[in-house]
């Protein structure tokens, strides 16, 4: 998406009110996850599930894999053959990501190749290979190794979510003019920051070998398709676009 303006034009106040309740719904569902998280050992949520009933579910990776895909694509909202590049890499991130956390997890069974750990060891906990090495580290139990993984990853994804979704439904409300208040005084790329926000999220809560490497590339397309969109921006706005990328930075906001 073009940052900084829109092509959509609400024409009524109907069109106008349906992306605040979007909106809220994407922030109820993040900070619900959120809550469930961090209340886990309060819950009894951290039973360990054994390898063999954790893989193979592959309707919940075909589920996840939907549901991802559509927020980016819907979220995201690409344009042009760049725009589509990045949208595809995005979606086959998703797809090894959700592939190897429900289905098949080919980088235990690489790793296990090479060490002394079998397979079967790797239940739902251990899965959390961060946790799993702070726990052979001697640092954490499983079970708090866990919970500080999760608590840590679901923050930047929940964070990720809600600053893409108020992106997504500034741009939406600007009916063709220059975005630069609310979420837009601090990033010129906000969608684009929540997103990675969401990517390094899951590279902390459910690392594989086939994600870590795409990740790197995944962001730099990014960033040159942020490049791209506001060489436009620039073009359409003139002096007024340039003055505001002088005052506010790309993707990450400015501490002073």
């Amino acid at each position: 998406m073009q940052a900084g303006a829109v092509l959509m034009t609400p024409t009524n106040a109907k069109k106008l009110s349906w992306p605040n309740g979007l909106l809220i719904l994407v922030v109820v569902i993040a900070l619900g996850s959120l809550v469930v998280t961090l209340l886990g050992p309060v819950l009894g949520n951290q039973e360990n599930i054994p390898f063999y009933r954790w893989y193979g579910n592959w309707p919940v990776v075909a589920g996840a894999i939907a549901l991802f895909v559509a927020f980016l694509l819907g979220f995201v909202q690409p344009r042009g053959a760049p725009a589509w590049r990045s949208a595809g890499m995005g979606a086959a991130f998703f797809i090894a990501l959700f592939t190897e956390m429900f289905g098949i997890p080919l980088t235990i069974y690489f790793l296990s190749a090479f060490t002394d750990f079998s397979p079967d060891l790797f239940g739902h906990q251990q899965s959390h290979l961060w946790a799993f090495l702070l726990n052979q580290a001697g640092l954490l139990p499983m079970q708090w190794a866990v919970y500080v993984v999760m608590t840590l990853s679901m923050v930047l994804i929940t964070t990720g979510l809600i600053v893409v979704a108020f992106g997504w439904r500034q741009i939406y409300l600007a009916r063709g003019n220059l975005v630069t208040d609310v979420i837009y005084r601090y990033v010129r790329h906000p969608q684009y920051t929540g997103f990675f926000l969401v990517i390094i999220g899951f590279l902390i809560q459910w690392p594989t070998l086939i994600t870590l490497a795409m990740a790197p590339i995944l962001l730099w397309m990014y960033l040159q398709l942020a490049r791209r969109e506001e060489a436009m921006m620039i073009e359409q706005f003139g002096s007024a676009y340039r003055n505001y990328m002088t005052q506010v930075n790309g993707f990450i906001p400015r501490i002073l």
